[in-house]
Order: C-alpha cells, then sequence, then structure tokens
C-alpha cells in the first residue's frame, strides 16, 4: 500500500470517529435543552443523532473527497 492510501483511510476512519463524536453530542444538547425526559428522550435523541451522523458524514464527503456513500455507482 502506498501513502496516498493510507492517508484516505485514515481520513476516512477518524472522520467516521469525529462525526460520531459530534453528533451524539449535539443530539444531547438539543435533546437536554428541550427538557425531553423517558422514551421520548430516546427517541428523539436517536432521531436527531441519526440526523446529524449523515450530514456529518456528507459534509465530510464533500470536504475531504472520500466516497462514504457508493449508492450511485454501478
Amino acid at each position: 500500500m502506498d501513502s496516498a492510501t493510507i492517508k484516505k483511510w485514515t481520513i476516512f476512519f477518524i472522520s467516521i470517529l469525529c462525526a460520531i463524536i459530534i453528533a451524539e453530542a449535539l443530539s444531547n444538547i438539543i435533546v437536554s435543552a428541550a427538557g425531553i425526559t423517558g422514551s421520548m428522550k430516546f427517541l428523539a435523541n436517536f432521531v436527531l443523532y441519526a440526523a446529524f451522523f449523515f450530514a456529518i458524514l456528507y459534509t465530510f464527503e464533500k470536504i475531504f473527497h472520500i466516497e462514504f456513500f457508493g449508492f450511485w455507482r454501478e
């Protein structure tokens, strides 16, 4: 493997880890600020986390030119 491949995979995994951390923090902040409790807190946190996670990955995809979502490939 050449250094370009290693660099690309490193950025790929670091981007995923950053997306996880940022999405978790944002969803927790929003749910806590809204004062949601109980099972609705779990549901709201899950939905917000998923939305933020994929939005952040899409942003990283555009910035770093890494393909996370290869749905349009044939």
